[in-house]
């Protein structure tokens, strides 16, 4: 097999340490130095006058939780880097260790069998830890609702029943009221004041209960812990729009794609870049993303159309603001979408709009170009005599009888 990098390099990354494979060939001897370092900036700083003097040119390392990023950061400049994903480089099952994992990376890196992990620009990492961390907290943040709401339902207080959001401003004045010490409904309902639509005598009805004080107890910590993270929230979108600024130009134009707002442009720029020649084609951004269905096939029989896995941060946000735009009327993306729907379901076809949406962002940030919405009846205009065809059939089936003719 042909031989790519003759002096490259594999590590196997750990917490505490790094074991280091250089594999160095001369002309046809290869030769392997094995080395183990520590993970502290002082042991990494020697990992890379290690390397240097050694004559590597490549390196290559499995994606080890976070433990590759600080090695990542001091070799990024002297070499060229190529983080892997574990799954694609497993080893010879039954000869598991340190440094023959090691080997085998430096191995299959010789030979160019390692396939490149997406790893973007310091500006973009940053902007992507910001991104992930703000989901993260709004997650947490339910959580704590949804506790908040099991106390309610565990003191037989129907509030969500009458109120449409408990952390509104509402909801929020009945939860302070209940946690001071107040139990009767008439004066809940006046610290909830006129902003309800509920009746009167409905709220009241809801707001009798048996609360107790371990009720009253677990309703502040929760909410404590609601107000904590909203002060991190807000904070993190502070240092997201600081972060933001050199890209302000782009997220302003993806904000004009139906369904995608500001949240969604970021955290697409945050996750793919700005740079759009790592992926040769939009093909291959909709297979990283893993928004296409995976290749499975054996003895000329397709086993399964599952979607392949991709990037999660990524995905989850594009199908949120497919289903936004399949409610955006006239629109390429709501026609896309009740098109497909009608023969393969609705799980598909919010999937297609995703892909969709990801195709427009491709597009917009290779080419610098604003979106331009194809129109809602672009479907119809593809082949208007199969339009026409397809709406006669459909009429003869209830029973009409069409007869056609061509406009003047």
């Amino acid at each position: 097999m042909e031989v790519m990098y003759p002096k490259c390099a594999g590590l196997d990354v750990h917490k505490d340490t790094v074991v280091a494979c250089a594999r160095l060939v001369s002309g046809r001897e290869v030769s392997q130095q094995v080395v183990t370092f520590g993970t502290t900036t002082k042991e990494l700083l020697a990992l890379s006058d290690w390397l240097t003097e050694q004559g590597c040119t490549h390196v290559a390392m499995e994606a080890t939780g976070v433990y590759w990023k600080p090695i990542w950061h001091i070799l990024e400049g002297s070499f060229e880097l190529i983080l892997a994903n574990a799954m694609h480089i497993k080893n010879v099952p039954g000869r598991k260790t340190d440094v023959n994992d090691a080997t085998w990376i430096a191995d299959l890196l010789a030979h160019g069998l390692i396939r490149a992990s997406f790893v973007p620009e310091t500006l973009i990492q940053d902007l992507r830890t910001l991104t992930r961390t703000r989901k993260q907290l709004v997650r947490e943040k339910a959580r704590h609702v949804q506790r908040i709401q099991k106390a309610l339902q565990d003191a037989n207080l129907k509030i969500t029943s009458a109120v449409s959001d408990i952390m509104g401003v509402s909801g929020r004045a009945i939860l302070n009221a209940l946690i001071e010490g107040e139990t009767d409904p008439e004066k809940l309902v006046e610290a909830a004041g006129k902003r309800l639509r509920a009746s009167r005598a409905t709220l009241v009805e809801a707001l009798r209960g048996c609360v107790t004080e371990h009720h009253r107890f677990m309703l502040k910590l929760h909410l404590t812990q609601i107000q904590a993270l909203e002060t991190a929230i807000g904070e993190v979108d502070g240092r997201v729009g600081s972060a933001l600024e050199p890209f302000r130009e782009a997220v302003e134009h993806l904000n004009t794609i139906p369904g995608v707002s500001d949240v969604v442009a970021q955290v697409i720029i945050s996750e793919i870049g700005l740079d759009m020649s790592r992926f040769p084609t939009v093909a291959h951004l909709i297979s990283w993303a893993g928004l296409c269905p995976r290749n499975d096939e054996s003895a000329g029989k397709r086993r399964s159309t599952r979607l392949r896995m991709g990037a999660p941060w990524l995905k989850t946000i594009l199908v949120q603001a497919a289903w936004s735009a399949t409610r955006a009327k006239n629109t390429y993306l709501r026609a896309q979408f009740h098109r497909i729907r009608a023969r393969r379901g609705p799980k598909k076809a919010i999937m297609a709009v995703a892909a969709s949406i990801l195709t427009a962002a491709y597009i917009m940030l290779r080419d610098g170009v604003e979106y331009r919405d194809l129109g809602h009846d672009y479907f119809d205009k593809l082949d208007t005599d199969k339009t026409a065809s397809r709406l006669i059939r459909r009429l003869r089936d209830l029973g009409v009888e069409v007869e056609v003719k061509q406009a003047a």
